[in-house]
């Protein structure tokens, strides 16, 4: 799995213009993706969300207090880690200093 993290401040003031070239660079990585059959499903996630632990809810969303936000995800298939860190790499996120972290789903 690749989490997409992005700078929430950043993202709230892009233009239309700026968000839409943005989609489109997220959707051309996708169709590479999916043309080499390591593309599973991903999604956009909203803003807002709450930040929960036992017995109590923290903070609302949107996370304002934090910079970074978790803002996408892309579920893929790769072979090992260090495929699945190659295709992360070409993220369109890395161009708004952006970041991703790559996680294996577990195996039970």
């Amino acid at each position: 799995m690749i989490l997409i993290r992005e700078d929430a401040a950043a993202m709230a003031e892009m233009s239309e213009v700026q968000m839409q070239a943005d989609i489109n660079e997220y959707m051309a990585w996708v169709e590479e993706m999916g043309k080499t059959g390591n593309y599973i499903s991903g999604d956009p996630l909203d803003p807002e969300g709450r930040y929960v632990s036992k017995g109590a809810v923290h903070s609302d969303g949107p996370f304002i207090e934090s910079k970074e936000a978790v803002t996408g995800y892309i579920l893929i298939q790769a072979n090992d880690i260090d495929q699945a860190v190659r295709i992360a790499k070409k993220c369109p996120v890395f161009k708004n200093k952006g970041a991703v972290e790559v996680r294996p789903i577990m195996k039970h």
